[in-house]
């Protein structure tokens, strides 16, 4: 049985075919996607040996992973089903190359950019017809109906979560997203918006449940996810001085007045909490010996202030030293004192 457990502990799993004789490639990338993903019956689609490669994170009730593919068939018949039950709700969202998507009611065709939701339990088939990258979330069945409630929608589901797409969509696409990348640097831990500093990777998994249900879940929505999703727009718009809250409220789709009471429940507002997250990464980038070769104004305009001495200003409000002292601090400390 391969139905994902509720409460498996933070793993993460690589795989790759780089070094694997091509005779095995399909074999073991079905036994690593059962185990680590979803269980499925894949084949290829021409004579070239298969190229894949997958990174997956298991947190306790959701599972990430980003793949790809050289092109294949990756199919879930009934009876495959029946011996090999997953339990999960999935969402892939296509990233790089299109794929036809056939199930009970139709076929979809989806392209970079668009995200299908579907019911991992019911037969379905994805073909990629040339070389794909996609990410891919998966919840337990039982807690995406629990989530989402009455309103749920039929799946499958399909939304766009590129530059036309709505923000909730684009935050979850994004989380997905950079969880993964910080995997792929080295990096375990992910910054937690609500707090200054990191949180453990458990920390995304709120996140991500909370704009499943902003998603997902119907014309209530969810007030964790919209402001998730706040947060989200303001960290990926930090370089725009122009942003205020009247353009978050707008992006999320929300009056101001109700942007501004979510935001006092989390004990800030949106003003306080944009430039705290400017004055964070401009810290981070003045203290960095990778970005030693940007000037202290060049920091500054790179995220939104709109003039040196508002940095200065407000820099050494909160900090207690100007921007260059930072600097200097940091470059002493880095040469040993």
């Amino acid at each position: 049985m391969s139905q994902q457990p509720a409460h498996d502990p933070v793993k993460i799993l690589r795989f790759t075919t780089q070094g694997i004789v091509p005779n095995s490639r399909v074999q073991l990338w079905e036994g690593h996607n059962a185990r680590a993903l979803i269980p499925l019956d894949i084949r290829t689609l021409d004579q070239r040996p298969m190229q894949a490669a997958e990174t997956n994170l298991h947190l306790p009730s959701v599972r990430m992973a980003t793949v790809f593919g050289s092109s294949q068939i990756v199919e879930r018949t009934e009876s495959f089903i029946s011996q090999n039950p997953s339990g999960v709700i999935a969402i892939f969202f296509a990233t790089e190359g299109e794929a036809f998507f056939y199930h009970r009611g139709g076929h979809i065709s989806i392209k970079p950019g668009q995200a299908v939701v579907y019911d991992a339990d019911r037969p379905f088939l994805r073909g990629f017809n040339h070389g794909f990258r996609e990410l891919v979330l998966t919840i337990p069945r039982e807690r995406y109906l629990e989530m989402v409630g009455p309103e749920a929608p039929e799946l499958p589901v399909v939304f766009d979560f590129g530059p036309s797409g709505r923000q909730g969509e684009q935050a979850l696409a994004r989380l997905v997203h950079t969880t993964l990348e910080s995997i792929s640097a080295g990096k375990t831990r992910h910054p937690d918006p609500s707090e200054n500093g990191t949180v453990p990777l458990l920390g995304v998994e709120n996140e991500t449940l909370e704009l499943i249900r902003l998603v997902l879940g119907g014309a209530a929505g969810s007030e964790g996810g919209l402001i998730t999703a706040a947060r989200h727009h303001i960290e990926f718009n930090l370089n725009d001085k122009n942003l205020n809250p009247a353009q978050v409220a707008a992006a999320i789709g929300v009056s101001e007045r109700q942007l501004s009471r979510l935001f006092a429940e989390a004990g800030t507002t949106v003003g306080r909490y944009l430039l705290q997250k400017r004055l964070e990464l401009a810290h981070q980038a003045l203290i960095s010996p990778e970005q030693a070769g940007l000037s202290v104004g060049e920091i500054g305009k790179r995220f939104g202030f709109a003039s040196p001495s508002h940095f200065g200003r407000t820099f050494r409000e909160n900090y207690g030293m100007t921007p260059l002292q930072c600097r200097k601090e940091a470059q002493r400390s880095q040469l040993g004192g």
